[in-house]
């Protein structure tokens, strides 16, 4: 996979999932634009990906996805003037079922995991129709699969793959193309800042996830952050409104 010469715009890319998919395509040569809230942490991603390739430009972006989208699309075209990857990667946990939760905490998950999202590929579109680019989402086996406990996370991603879904088939005249991937439990530090977890909770939480992912395992940030390259990639032209399960399994099982 090649992208030199691209720009990839990346939100969430403090930590986990996002700051290897930013690691990523620094790899296959892109310029990367990295959005968060915590400037220590954009600054070591920042740091890695030059790391990994000295070739290509780096932009950090403090910002809220929330609020900010304007803000953090400027500073991309301002810089690069293009836009090749949006990867919709920002996202919360917030735990609890409808009887425990209340509107404020299903606000504050749909704000950031769908709301957001609509609002920054919306600004994104007319300048990945220039080059045309491409758009992934990342989503969740919670998304395809439904589990109690979760209320306001699950719906977020449900939504979101519809929204993945009916905005490919938008764009599909304009050769955009946007698909989801949909990760299954992968290590980061999601679950102990909206799960509340303790060190020792979480370990405890991981070892138990090795029976509900058919390949016994939970996954890495880097598999899900390869898939996502591969789907804005020239090797996915052929490839719109897919929602990708990279779950170990997990999706495909049934609880007995």
């Amino acid at each position: 996979m090649e992208f030199a010469g691209k720009v990839a715009l990346i939100t969430g890319a403090s930590s986990g999932i996002g700051a290897a998919t930013a690691e990523t395509f620094a790899k296959y040569g892109a310029n990367v634009v990295i959005v968060g809230r915590n400037v220590e942490k954009l600054k070591e991603t920042e740091k890695k990906c030059k790391e990994i390739n000295s070739n290509i430009k780096c932009l950090t972006v403090l910002a809220d996805v929330t609020t900010d989208s304007e803000k953090i699309l400027n500073a991309c075209i301002g810089k690069f003037q293009r836009l090749d990857v949006l990867v919709n990667n920002a996202g919360i946990l917030a735990l609890g079922s409808l009887m425990d939760i209340d509107l404020e905490q299903f606000d504050n998950v749909l704000n950031t995991n769908l709301r957001a999202v609509f609002s920054l590929s919306k600004l994104s579109i007319p300048y990945l129709i220039n080059t045309q680019g491409s758009i992934v989402n990342v989503s969740s086996v919670a998304g395809l699969r439904s589990f109690s406990g979760a209320l306001s996370y699950g719906v977020s991603k449900a939504a979101l793959d519809q929204f993945t879904k009916c905005l490919s088939l938008e764009l599909a005249p304009k050769n955009v193309r946007v698909n989801s991937v949909n990760p299954g439990v992968v290590i980061t530090d999601i679950h102990k800042r909206g799960g509340g977890m303790s060190e020792k909770q979480y370990a405890e939480y991981l070892e138990r996830c090795k029976d509900t992912h058919a390949m016994g395992r939970v996954g890495d940030v880097f598999e899900v952050a390869e898939t996502i390259a591969f789907l804005a990639s020239s090797r996915a032209s052929f490839i719109t409104g897919a929602l990708l399960p990279v779950d170990g399994g997990k999706h495909a099982m049934c609880p007995r």
